[in-house]
């Protein structure tokens, strides 16, 4: 038994939850930051929209290398990828950490430069996981895998508005860069260590490979532009409103520390499990999908047009867990219409075509947001409704299911997880590895072969 379940590979579950430390990490990478910028603004004399764009650069840099490791990625295997950009990392914490501790005020453009080689390292990371995860699942298990990985991606925002706040109000500021480094390297090794990539085609050499991928776009080009508008829209608006509320906190109620990072947490928390629920809901239920979207996206434009209407604390936390759950709900139907659109030796490419318009509209959020505050505070609100609306309409009439995902018997999936030629020989399929197993005792021999 024990042998059999060796020749299979490792559980997928576990792999998955290796997997799901990637999206973990890198979102501590804006929003553990955020309950600590009004103190490194305050420390080196800059305005809040200057402030911001310790979030910008970061997002921009991921953005603009996202694309070379998408296909390195596809070429030469997704492990190989994450782990060192994992490293990348936390290394860019540590330079912006030093820059931070020994320059002071100083200091600004060393932290700009660390969080530059942090973004770099972080385009290798989460878009690239969420392509090995589609490449691990497949049918009905993918959408649940994917709203797991979203969900972890949830629980990062949630942990890490609290972890910024107590690093920076027990330690100082500066610290909290160290903390990327110090959850990097053991979170590298897990994925090294705990998954195998599935046998699958490897990505063409660039020019051919480049071709493929722009033939993608050729073929489903308006509904998978719509769906990373969708997307983008939904991180641009959250880490907007969480600046907006880091700020405001601080600012307008004199409230720092743990306290701020609480009230933070709650949007993010109503995404987190929302998020989850949501992917196991809709496992057998893939037709949802799209009203899913379309109805998460309703219920955030009804969470920030309600801030904007009501003028009231209680409303104010009401709305932003409404927007929250909104958000939950889109984000796990759009992954996997993004994910199951490409085969797999493009898969990554598209995923992290997806992650840099995510980073993008992280990267804008902060300071766009911090500028419209300076108009009023239900400005911002009223802006989120309206791009949020924008959302909504290119889903409702741009976005077509059945155009967008592959059909698993074109041989997409050729050597995933569950189908696919077996080590025994050709053309004998696959046992398929029952959906929620639970892991057995830790496999050995789950490194990759290096090809």
């Amino acid at each position: 038994m024990g042998q059999s379940r060796a020749a299979a590979g490792p559980n997928r579950w576990l792999q998955l939850a290796a997997l799901c430390t990637v999206p973990f990490i890198m979102v501590l990478g804006n929003s553990m930051l955020i309950p600590v910028l009004p103190d490194m603004g305050r420390v080196m004399g800059l305005s809040k929209a200057t402030t911001g764009l310790a979030v910008t650069a970061f997002s921009l840099s991921a953005g603009v290398a996202i694309a070379v490791a998408g296909f390195l990625a596809d070429r030469y295997g997704r492990k190989l990828v994450v782990v060192p950009s994992l490293l990348l990392y936390g290394l860019g914490g540590i330079i912006s950490g030093l820059a931070g501790w020994w320059l002071g005020p100083r200091g600004f453009t060393m932290v700009m430069a660390g969080r530059v080689i942090q973004g770099i390292g972080a385009a290798g990371t989460a878009p690239v996981a969420m392509a090995f995860v589609g490449d691990l699942f497949r049918g009905s298990s993918r959408v649940t895998a994917l709203g797991v990985f979203e969900a972890s991606n949830g629980l990062g925002k949630v942990v890490s508005p609290i972890l910024g706040a107590l690093i920076g109000q027990l330690l100082v500021w500066w610290a909290v860069f160290f903390a990327y480094a110090a959850v990097a390297a053991p979170f590298a090794l897990a994925v090294w260590w705990l998954t195998r990539e599935p046998e699958r085609q490897k990505a063409p050499p660039a020019r051919q490979y480049f071709g493929e991928v722009l033939q993608i776009f050729r073929q489903k080009g308006i509904p998978l532009v719509a769906c990373f508008w969708a997307g983008t829209v939904a991180l641009f608006v959250l880490f907007g409103v969480l600046f907006f509320l880091s700020e405001h906190l601080e600012t307008e109620h004199g409230i720092d520390g743990v306290p701020k990072g609480v009230r933070i947490m709650w949007p993010v928390l109503a995404m987190s499990v929302v998020s989850f629920s949501s992917g196991l809901f809709l496992r057998h239920r893939k037709k949802l999908l799209k009203p899913a979207v379309i109805a998460g996206l309703i219920l955030a434009i009804a969470g920030t047009l309600f801030i904007a209407f009501v003028q009231a604390d209680w409303a104010f936390y009401t709305g932003l867990v409404v927007a929250g759950i909104g958000t939950g709900l889109q984000l796990p139907g759009l992954n996997n219409l993004i994910t199951s659109s490409a085969r797999s030796e493009q898969r990554a490419m598209i995923t992290s075509i997806y992650g840099a318009v995510r980073f993008i509209g992280v990267a804008f959020g902060p300071p766009l947001y911090g500028a419209l505050m300076r108009r009023g505070e239900a400005i911002p609100f009223w802006f989120s409704a309206g791009i949020l609306a924008s959302s909504l309409a290119a889903t409702l009439f741009l976005i077509r299911p059945e155009r967008l995902v592959v059909e698993e018997g074109d041989g997409a999936e050729t050597g995933g997880a569950e189908s696919g030629p077996q080590d025994g020989g050709p053309g004998r399929s696959r046992a398929a590895i029952p959906a929620w197993e639970l892991p057995a005792d830790l496999p050995l021999g789950t490194r990759a072969p290096l090809h």
